[in-house]
């Protein structure tokens, strides 16, 4: 591994330590070399806080002059945020040598940051860990430039693909492990969906628990407000809860959710149903940079249809069900033809606990 792969390799995973709180900015690490060794290092930590690039300059201080700067995406050159632009910090760092692994893909940056430093007689070189780096920053580069969310779908099911008994019993298919892997893809979320019937019938709260985190904001799409005023989202916990409906809803009904403090989101319909594009478009203009999935069976069915959803995680416990009636991971109608199923790329498996977790991102056509 030669030094420009070995440096930046740390400042990717000095990157991912901002996960889950940097939203809706990108996840960025710093490393500061000078003949050889790590004189200084950083990461983004929060919106709003300091840069990667300007911690890991502070931190190498009169030692940066001269040296070689790693930073996992290009740095910022431009103005009208919280933060003062990296470049100039750069640039009056006096280091000779930054090395990117990707362009920003943000429009007001895109290329003018590597340019600027190149202005200014710093040799830059793009491409160490690209596709790495692309991928730390998956969630970034969608919402930056299609203004909608990175959406992830999560389903915990059976060998033979149940996520729940014909009664409706469904905890806990999983073990412990793989149900906390599961709360740190909700900490890692800006918001978690759900469809009314999962409201209806698990009556979840929605939370972060078993890790440390954030907690997502709270989405049920309901498209006549099926919604019951008692369900523990409403009556336990309203706030930071939105339920995404449709004209039809009973007037009363909405007052009432209301009143309770629960936010009720009209959104454009789809033959009678919340189109999920359309919500994604809503929460995309709120800021929200990443949705997370997690059921039931009709509402996963309609956002792979929808063709919203970016990746999938699919824990597996090493079970049988069986029974024509229990109930199918993936509801709606079965395709016409082998053909039509989604496909799955960059698919991996692994174990957690007893369970398996495989991971995909889906073929987009």
């Amino acid at each position: 591994m030669d030094n420009d792969t070995r440096f930046m390799r740390r400042a990717l995973t000095l990157a991912r330590r901002g996960q889950g709180k940097t939203s809706p900015n990108p996840l960025v690490g710093a490393v500061v070399v000078k003949k050889g060794l790590i004189v200084g290092e950083g990461y983004h930590q929060r919106a709003g806080g300091p840069h990667a690039e300007v911690i890991a300059l502070e931190g190498a201080g009169k030692k940066a002059a001269g040296a070689t700067l790693y930073i996992s995406l290009e740095p910022c050159c431009h103005t009208g945020k919280k933060t003062p632009p990296c470049t100039g910090a750069i640039i009056a760092s006096g280091v000779k040598r930054v090395v990117v692994a990707m362009k920003d893909p943000n429009p007001k940056v895109s290329g003018r940051g590597i340019q600027q430093l190149r202005d200014a007689g710093i040799e830059v070189s793009v491409g160490t860990l690209g596709p790495e780096a692309q991928r730390l920053n998956e969630i970034f580069r969608k919402y930056i430039t299609t203004g909608t969310p990175f959406v992830r779908l999560k389903i915990a099911e059976t060998l033979d693909g149940k996520i729940a008994t014909a009664s409706g019993e469904s905890q806990w298919i999983t073990g412990e492990a793989a149900r906390k892997h599961g709360h740190r893809l909700r900490s890692w979320s800006d918001a978690i969906l759900v469809g009314v019937n999962t409201v209806i019938h698990d009556d979840p709260l929605l939370t972060v628990r078993s890790v440390k985190g954030k907690a997502p904001l709270r989405i049920v799409v309901d498209s006549t407000l099926r919604t019951p005023v008692t369900a523990k989202i409403v009556a336990e916990n309203p706030v930071n809860t939105i339920i995404a409906s449709t004209s039809a809803a009973p007037p009363q009904k909405v007052q009432s959710l209301r009143e309770r403090g629960v936010e009720v989101l009209t959104v454009e319909d789809e033959a009678g149903k919340v189109s999920l594009p359309a919500l994604m478009k809503a929460l995309g203009e709120r800021g929200i940079t990443s949705v997370l999935i997690e059921g039931g069976a009709e509402i996963a069915a309609a956002a792979l249809k929808s063709g919203i959803v970016d990746r999938v995680f699919f824990f597996i416990a090493p079970k049988i069900m069986g029974g024509l009636n229990s109930k199918a991971a993936i509801g709606g109608d079965s395709p016409k033809a082998l053909s039509q199923a989604v496909s799955l790329v960059n698919v991996s498996a692994r174990r957690i606990g007893d369970d398996f977790l495989v991971e995909g991102d889906i073929k987009k056509v």
